[in-house]
């Protein structure tokens, strides 16, 4: 049998959500300083799938517990400056 490990039994939390530019310009800052962070894409999985989703075009992105107190400030930098 398969042991599945879901995202809430991991060592990882969801840091955002959000449309597929801004989770990518988030990813790339979080690579510059280190942190591998995990895109899901419930949409593309559906599709790959041969299903259909409601949420096309929306990502959550996860990082390390560990990681989190570093990640958490480029994700609101990235916030203000879309903001403005």
């Amino acid at each position: 049998m398969l042991n599945r490990i879901t995202m809430e039994e991991s060592n990882y939390v969801k840091l955002y959500t959000g449309n597929f530019i801004i989770t990518q310009l988030i990813v790339d800052k979080l690579n510059t300083a280190g942190i591998n962070a995990i895109v899901k894409d419930e949409s593309e999985s559906g599709r790959l799938g041969g299903f259909g989703t409601f949420n096309q075009g929306t990502q959550e992105l996860y990082v390390n517990k560990d990681e989190l107190a570093t990640a958490l400030p480029i994700v609101e930098s990235i916030s203000a400056e879309l903001q403005t």
